[in-house]
């Protein structure tokens, strides 16, 4: 992120910065505020932007959850959950630098245009200073890039296209969740051990940002290996019924199908899948297999026994046994009654990183919090030793390979932990190609 604006206009102590040459509503670029939003009273209003309807639906119900709860250690209910194992220490149990925290939220639907409509109308009507949410790529993109408009903070929820730290990447956005080309860089190696360096690939990819750059970078992995790609078949987002993209499969020599879909999609693929007898089928001489990169505990809940023995990755997952994930465990099942999801961790994340960085930059002024997050390293929050790299907004932390249980216990105990995947092994340069296109730009205050 470019501070120049934040330092030469002295934002934090002098003033007004309005927008320049953006049509943008009065609140966006008064004159009388020192950045969008600016807190004045006893409270501090956030923005909860994820999906109450469509497809991530389920992502989006445990999301709010998270929040929910993320909002009661920030204002000192409950048990403080991770605050209590996150290595800064600045957060106190006083709300946000001593201001209540509220917030409000919004249904994105799953759907770009009603999540950017959702956004702005918390910007605008309710005030508030940081949007956070999401679970589809597209909207994070939109959204994000609304943000940017308006000058204040996204904390990016579940994305995991490459794009929305690559070439849609912008100074007011930030993203805690793993990305595609960690995905394909942690399962490859599993993948090659399990089934070898002789196969053929057939992918469904939904038809949207996040399933193109998953499928680039899986099969980029896999090729790299010695796989084949047989053939990529793009899909329609909420399509329900996926028979009509299975059968032709069965026309084919592949002997993989990788499912680059997520959440009620990837459920209903996969169950198709299975109902066509592909997970029975021998071909060339090997037993056919089936790839989920980019897996969920909610997801698994849902396609049930379809699951079993199916490999994936996954940001983080509820059985971790440090310090932070076992305090974010606690709090959420004692609220809730039942362990979290990745979605719900990546969130509730995001809202304790932006509280941090408000107090330790001193201000809510969305430049000053940006520099605060930038090459920021912090351990505590479940996935060990993190980075928020300065050139993209990136968090680059240990990834996690999983397969489906064939023994579960509970219908919360169906994934296992096969891998931990240091985050070396997952990082990348800033300009890496799959990364290219696009530029930070400057931070905007509003």
């Amino acid at each position: 992120m470019s501070t120049s604006n934040f330092t030469r206009r002295g934002l934090l102590k002098t003033g007004a910065v309005t927008g320049a040459g953006l049509a943008l509503p009065t609140i966006f670029t008064s004159g009388a505020m020192a950045f969008t939003n600016e807190p004045t009273g006893g409270s501090v209003t956030l923005g909860f932007n994820v999906p109450q309807s469509g497809a991530y639906a389920d992502e989006g119900a445990d999301e709010l959850r998270a929040y929910e709860l993320a909002v009661e250690h920030l204002n000192g209910g409950g048990d403080g959950g991770m605050m209590n194992t996150f290595s800064s220490k600045v957060l106190e149990g006083n709300g946000i630098m001593g201001k209540k925290v509220e917030f409000v939220t919004g249904d994105t639907q799953t759907k770009s245009d009603a999540a950017r409509a959702s956004a702005k109308s918390m910007i605008e009507k309710d005030g508030a200073v940081m949007i956070t949410g999401g679970s589809s790529s597209g909207v994070a993109i939109a959204v994000q890039g609304l943000c940017q408009e308006a000058g204040v903070i996204f904390m990016a929820g579940l994305t995991h296209s490459n794009d929305t730290t690559g070439k849609d990447k912008k100074a007011n956005g930030f993203r805690h969740f793993f990305n595609a080309y960690m995905s394909a860089a942690a399962l490859a190696p599993v993948l090659k051990n399990l089934y070898g360096t002789d196969r053929k690939a057939y992918h469904l990819t939904a038809d949207y940002s996040w399933g193109w750059t998953q499928e680039e970078s899986i099969a980029a992995a896999t090729e790299a290996m010695g796989w084949e790609t047989v053939n990529k078949v793009r899909t329609p987002l909420g399509a329900g019924d996926f028979s009509s993209y299975i059968t032709p499969i069965l026309q084919t020599d592949a002997d993989v199908l990788v499912l680059n879909h997520y959440g009620g999609d990837m459920v209903n693929s996969l169950t198709n899948a299975v109902q066509f007898g592909l997970r029975d089928k021998m071909v060339n001489g090997k037993n056919f297999e089936i790839v989920v990169p980019l897996y969920s505990r909610l997801m698994a809940r849902g396609a049930g026994a379809n699951v079993k023995g199916i490999h994936g990755s996954t940001n983080w997952h509820w059985s971790l046994q440090d310090e932070g994930s076992k305090a974010f465990v606690k709090s959420f099942g004692t609220k809730y009654g039942f362990p979290p999801s990745q979605a719900a961790h990546t969130v509730y994340c995001q809202t304790l990183l932006y509280a941090d960085a408000v107090a330790r930059a001193g201000s809510f002024n969305p430049c000053a919090v940006g520099e605060a997050l930038e090459d920021f390293q912090f351990d505590g929050l479940g996935n060990g030793p993190t980075l928020y790299r300065a050139g993209d907004h990136q968090c680059f932390k240990d990834v996690l390979v999983v397969r489906g249980k064939e023994n579960p216990t509970s219908e919360f105990d169906l994934l296992e932990v096969v891998e931990v995947t240091p985050a070396a092994q997952v990082t990348y340069d800033v300009d890496h190609p799959m990364f290219a296109g696009g530029a930070l730009g400057e931070c905007n205050a509003g």
